[in-house]
C-alpha cells in the first residue's frame, strides 16, 4: 500500500508541474507583445532558431518557448519555423548530452533513468527511445541526453533522433498557433 502512495504522490507531481507548464505557456502566449514577435520575427527563421536552442539549452530548467514558435508560425513559413525551431531545440538539447559525455555528476538512480540505460546499450532501440521522448513535451528528455552522452552514444544517433522528434513536436507547435489567434 505504501507503494502505491509512493506512486500515485510521483505522478500526481508530474501531473501538477505538466499542468502548470500548460497554463505558463497559454497565458505567456495571450500576454506576448506583437512588438516581440515583430523583433523575432524580423531575424527571420534564424530567430526561431536561436529561441529554440536558448530555451532547450538549459537543464531541468522549463522555459517556455513554444508561444513564440506557435507566434511566428503565423507571420514567416510554418515549414520553415518548423525545421529552424526543430534544428536550433536539437542543438539545444546536445548540451545535456555533452554534460552526460563529459561525466559530470551521477544521475539519480530511478526507474525511468534505468529503463532509459537499458535502452541506450542498443543503438537501434536508443534511437526509438530518444524519439519517443523527444517528440512530445517531456521534462525526462534532459536525462536521457544525460544518459546517451555518458553512455557515449554517437552525436549523430542522438542528434538525429532528437531533430526528427523535434520536428514532430515543433509541428504540433506551430499547427496550433495556426489555428489560435
Amino acid at each position: 500500500m505504501e507503494a502505491v502512495k509512493r506512486h500515485w504522490r510521483r505522478w500526481s507531481w508530474s501531473i501538477v508541474v505538466g499542468i502548470i507548464a500548460l497554463v505558463l505557456n497559454l497565458v505567456v502566449y495571450f500576454v506576448l507583445p506583437k512588438e516581440i514577435i515583430r523583433a523575432i520575427g524580423a531575424y527571420g527563421y534564424a530567430g526561431a532558431f536561436a529561441v529554440a536552442a536558448i530555451a532547450n539549452a538549459s537543464i531541468i530548467l522549463p522555459i517556455p518557448y513554444y508561444p513564440v514558435i506557435a507566434r511566428l508560425a503565423q507571420v514567416l513559413d510554418v515549414w520553415g519555423v518548423i525545421i529552424a525551431a526543430a534544428a536550433g531545440s536539437s542543438i539545444g538539447e546536445s548540451v545535456a548530452f555533452f554534460v552526460g559525455r563529459a561525466g559530470s555528476g551521477p544521475i539519480q538512480e530511478t526507474r525511468i533513468s534505468r529503463f532509459m540505460e537499458r535502452q541506450m546499450r542498443h543503438p537501434s532501440r536508443a534511437a526509438i527511445v530518444l524519439f519517443a521522448f523527444a517528440a512530445p513535451p517531456n521534462p525526462a528528455f534532459d536525462i536521457a541526453g544525460l544518459i546517451a552522452g555518458a553512455l557515449d552514444l554517437p552525436f549523430w544517433l542522438f542528434f538525429g533522433s532528437v531533430f526528427l522528434g523535434r520536428i514532430a513536436r515543433m509541428s504540433l507547435v506551430a499547427f496550433v498557433g495556426l489555428t489560435i489567434d
